[in-house]
């Protein structure tokens, strides 16, 4: 947290100017949309889960991956973690507020690219076909 506070690069609306390559928000952005990241954010945004859950929640996330993103968002303190005291252990996982708005946020993205995904497909395979002009 103390890099936060040392960092030179605010904005004059008194936050941190996030195109500057300095920013801490930057890694966390970095950890938020990375491949496995997003996902776990969205599969929480509605209830916790067990680790073996979410992973099969998450289709195509290994073990290992899921544990390391897992650990950058608790880090993040994006994602509360708990582990129950049962033979064998039991850790489930959920959004901290911080998490919260961060998935609400990632939903509402999510939702919008399922409602357009047609639309998408469809200039992509436009753009394959030899019509490189891209509408703006």
């Amino acid at each position: 947290m103390e890099e936060w506070t040392q960092f030179k690069g605010r904005s004059e609306a008194g936050g941190y100017e996030v195109f500057h390559t300095d920013c801490p928000a930057r890694t966390v952005l970095d950890h938020v949309t990375s491949r496995w990241g997003v996902w776990v954010l969205i599969a929480l945004r509605d209830k916790e889960l067990r680790f073996f859950e979410l992973r099969r929640a998450i289709d195509g996330v290994s073990e290992k991956m899921l544990s390391q993103t897992l650990r950058t968002l608790v880090r993040d303190g994006l994602v509360w973690r708990e582990v129950e005291a049962t033979t064998p252990p039991q850790v489930s996982y959920g959004l901290t507020p911080l998490g919260q708005g961060t998935g609400e946020s990632l939903s509402t993205l999510f939702y919008w690219l399922r409602d357009n995904a047609t639309d998408i497909l469809a200039t992509q395979a436009k753009f394959d076909d030899g019509g490189r002009k891209q509408s703006v």
